[in-house]
């Protein structure tokens, strides 16, 4: 949801410009994934949305649970979210940091889908060329979709490569149509 994505940015903005000049950005991209994942269950959902709690009560509900996952700056982010009502919006407030920090570390993340599971050494070709074409450390994960039938769709950051068979023969039959 892009207005989720609008009122999460000055959040992840803030634990960015917290973590970066302490070098806590790895840090911070480990707490904000577990509080993402304490705040996703949906036991704590029911507690997020539960009018008998109160706001401090929340706070130290997550903070709890969350135990020493957690340093005294995060457990304060905690209860900043909970006091504006913007706990919920932990899972688009990580994502967005992950973000601002992969432009600072000057790396990005490439999603490769394929029809079938890549070698190390495809995983490598892969990685190296998109270093070279977009000038940053690349890490890739990968995905399998058999419905794919063959090739492969890479994504890293605004980039996209339909190399797969399916979509050249959907721009075929496009072509063929138009």
């Amino acid at each position: 949801m892009a207005e989720n994505s609008t009122m999460a940015r000055p959040y992840a903005q803030a634990a960015f410009e917290l973590a970066n000049p302490q070098k806590a950005l790895p840090k911070w991209s480990e707490m904000l994934a577990y509080m993402s994942a304490v705040v996703a269950d949906a036991r704590m959902k029911a507690a997020i949305g539960s009018p008998k709690l109160t706001k401090t009560a929340l706070s130290t509900l997550v903070i709890d649970v969350c135990g020493s996952q957690l340093n005294d700056q995060a457990k304060n982010f905690v209860r900043l979210l909970v006091e504006n009502g913007r706990l919920g919006l932990l899972a688009d407030i990580a994502a967005q940091f992950e973000l601002l920090r992969a432009d600072a570390e000057s790396t990005l993340n490439a999603e490769v889908v394929s029809a079938f599971d890549l070698t190390a050494d495809q995983k490598s070709k892969v990685a190296a060329a998109l270093k070279k074409r977009l000038g940053r450390e690349v890490s890739v994960t990968v995905k399998t979709d058999a419905t794919l039938l063959g090739g492969a769709i890479i994504r890293a950051g605004d980039l996209v490569i339909d190399g797969s068979a399916k979509g050249q023969l959907s721009k075929l039959a496009n072509s063929l149509n138009g």
